[in-house]
């Protein structure tokens, strides 16, 4: 599947037509769209979701979730999307058509029993009705399978699932988020993710349903007593659920009304150093973003060190960490045996019972039989009590996750914990001479105190400063008080979920409680299966990706899925087969972890759909650059599209590698603060950049 046209009319800072024709080939299928900040890149993939998902665009990325959220929901957010002219002239001047669109045109689709040649998607929206309209023509014509079906549902599962679209629209330097989920949820949205691009989540969702129904049984059956209780409970949960939401809020705000103080504080700060005319502006600028690059690395090391530092009592503890270690490997040991020993049971029984029935279409007796059948028996009866962990005692009993993080901590603490420890105070030291000197030397910059309106600017700049000070001081508390409410949602679904399993059922109920939980405990096992069986080709596509795009040779040897309940975490393992801590890897380093796990993602999903990359090659160093440019631009799907500021996101150097790819070649042209494309050629991308320095930022 290819995309051949997109259209857009009146959308965001394309005003009127502006139509895009990439007329893909075979033998090529790169793109690149340049343009300078600000002209129009985020806003053609924010088109494109829009156009595939309208009011469900919240369900790709939380990024759009909380857009439409902020402007005060879907009806507010689609009056954004029209251009600002064209909204002024009919507000002020009653002039036009206050209307926007944006069509896509497919080829290359398959769709089941429906040949056809191209397939176009529209999505528009009249401000003045307050109506938005889904079309999809198919060769031209109104199907009456997209009519039969539903035009939202025709796209979910004929052209791109929703779920994994965020796989196919991404920011490059955004999509490191996966190669630093850490915390129990973002390894849980790690696993959505994994489960959607297989295709599990019908049955996930399937799970979800049948265990709200089983509460639901729990619930009805309860007597007036545990009615009153119950309902305290649920009442509770709603109210912390609230407050959660609201002090989720307020720290939304908090950050940023905390960022535009900080803008503030800099204007000021400029104003102090043009006043006393210490260094000049461009000199101030390298010296803020130097500053700024050192408080982000000093807020890196410090949340690496708190990690080590919780870590540490464990250390200390020594030998006794090291006999915890050593019985819950005992007790997983008897627990994946009993696992083993129940599927091997079943086993047994099939084969059994097959057995029994082939004998009879033998001529034995019935005492032969009987002997058969009762030697049959005793040897299932051997296998099932050879236990070579019987003398191992249950003492702590811990779940999968639990006994994966602890073998998690104990690699940690064996491999790297005493080189990382070492590595970190002596990064933080310099960093923090480092950032001392910056700041120094701002200071120094700044005008004199004899000079009056320094003196004004200077108090104005303290009375900022003190703001932020404050403002982060309110942060830190709703932090802390949204952390005391997150334990009490998690005591109170405790209580919730003991106080529902001594609720007792009648007959009826009782029944249909078995048949949802057989069915529950039968889907948790194809879950599980299809997780297995998948996560292995996973680790050799995510290990082979690596091994072309990393310019370090063998410097990960393997790559181990491990997938427990909803939680899904990928091992990076060296020569030594010892876990690398992701945290240990730089940035460019983590970006590529992330663009090869992603490209993993994709193929697993087994959907041929073009991927559109902003900001493609931000975090890579010239070698790794040169690798992507080359292993996984052309291979990551059959049309890709680019979007990167020139001679930043991609020098004309790395274009000389990427071009023998390219297909064709735009700039997103902006003149009065409206954007348009223009086609260049592809040999002349560069040129045209030279030509015209007032477009591109350099």
């Amino acid at each position: 599947m290819k995309i051949n046209k997109i259209k857009f009319q009146n959308f965001r800072i394309y005003k009127g037509t502006n139509e895009i024709d990439f007329n893909p080939n075979n033998s090529k299928n790169i793109s690149i769209i340049a343009g300078k900040n600000g002209f129009g890149k985020t806003t053609f993939l924010t088109s494109l979701i829009w156009v595939f998902y309208g009011k469900m665009m919240g369900e790709v990325e939380d990024k759009y979730r909380k857009d439409i959220k902020s402007v005060g929901g879907y009806d507010n957010f689609l009056k954004t999307l029209l251009n600002r002219d064209v909204k002024s002239e009919y507000e002020i001047e009653q002039k036009g058509q206050p209307t926007f669109s944006v069509e896509i045109e497919l080829k290359d689709l398959s769709i089941p029993s429906i040949p056809c040649k191209s397939v176009k998607v529209k999505r528009s929206y009249d401000l003045v009705k307050q109506t938005e309209k889904l079309s999809i023509l198919i060769d031209n014509i109104e199907s009456e399978l997209s009519k039969e079906v539903g035009y939202e549902v025709f796209i979910n599962d004929f052209i791109l699932p929703r779920e994994i679209a965020k796989f196919f629209f991404f920011d490059a330097e955004k999509i490191v988020s996966l190669a630093e989920a850490k915390s129990k949820q973002e390894l849980k949205n790690l696993s959505r993710a994994y489960s959607e691009v297989l295709g599990i989540k019908k049955y996930e969702d399937l799970k979800k349903n049948l265990e709200t129904l089983i509460s639901k049984f729990k619930r009805d059956g309860a007597s007036p007593e545990q009615r009153e209780q119950l309902n305290k409970l649920l009442k509770e949960e709603k109210q912390l659920n609230g407050l959660i939401e609201i002090n989720q809020d307020s720290q939304n705000n908090i950050e940023k009304e905390i960022s535009n103080q900080h803008l503030i504080s800099e204007g000021y700060q400029e104003k102090l150093i043009r006043e006393g005319n210490g260094i000049t502006l461009d000199e101030l600028q390298e010296l803020k973003k130097e500053r700024d690059n050192l408080k982000e690395e000093s807020i890196e090391l410090r949340n690496r060190l708190r990690k080590l530092l919780d870590i540490a009592p464990l250390v200390l503890a020594g030998k006794k960490f090291l006999n915890l270690k050593e019985q819950l490997d005992n007790e997983n040991k008897l627990h994946s045996e009993n696992i083993h020993k129940f599927i091997k049971t079943e086993e047994f029984v099939s084969f059994s019972n097959l057995l029994l029935k082939n004998l009879d279409d033998l001529t034995f007796d019935t005492l032969t039989k009987s002997k058969i059948v009762n030697a049959l028996k005793k040897t299932i009866s051997d296998k099932q009590n050879i236990n070579p962990n019987e003398n191992v005692k249950v003492l702590l009993d811990y779940n999968d996750e639990q006994f994966r993080n602890v073998e998690a901590v104990y690699n940690n603490i064996k491999s790297s914990f005493s080189s990382q420890f070492n590595d970190i105070i002596r990064l933080e030291k310099n960093n923090r001479v480092l950032l001392s000197r910056v700041l120094n030397k701002i200071k120094q910059a700044e005008a004199r105190n004899d000079n009056h309106l320094a003196q004004k600017l200077r108090q104005e700049k303290i009375n900022v400063d003190l703001k932020i000070s404050e403002l982060s001081q309110n942060r830190d508390m709703l932090l802390e008080e949204s952390g005391g409410l997150k334990i009490k949602l998690a005591t109170n679904h405790k209580l919730l979920s003991q106080f529902e399993k001594d609720i007792n059922l009648d007959e009826t109920d009782k029944k249909k409680y078995e048949v949802i939980e057989n069915l529950l405990y039968k889907i948790n096992k194809i879950i599980y299966k299809i997780k297995e069986d998948k996560k292995y080709s996973l680790q050799k596509s995510l290990l082979l990706g690596l091994k072309k795009i990393m310019h370090k040779k063998d410097f990960i040897a393997n790559v181990k899925v491990n997938v427990l309940e909803d939680v899904m975490d990928i091992d990076l393992l060296d020569k030594n087969n010892n876990i690398i801590d992701k945290d240990s890897l730089s940035k460019g380093e983590q970006q590529l972890y992330a663009t090869a796990l992603l490209k993993a993602l994709v193929d697993e999903s087994g959907i041929k759909f073009p991927i559109f990359i902003d900001s493609p090659l931000q975090k890579f160093d010239k070698y790794h650059s040169k690798n992507i440019i080359r292993e996984f631009y052309p291979d990551i799907s059959e049309q890709v599209v680019l979007f990167p500021l020139l001679e930043k996101e991609l020098s004309e150097a790395e274009y000389q590698y990427l071009k023998p790819n390219v297909n064709k070649a735009f700039t997103i042209e902006n003149n009065n603060g409206s954007s348009t494309f223009k086609h260049v050629a592809v040999n002349s991308l560069f040129d045209h950049l030279n030509s015209e320095k007032n477009v591109y930022a350099n």
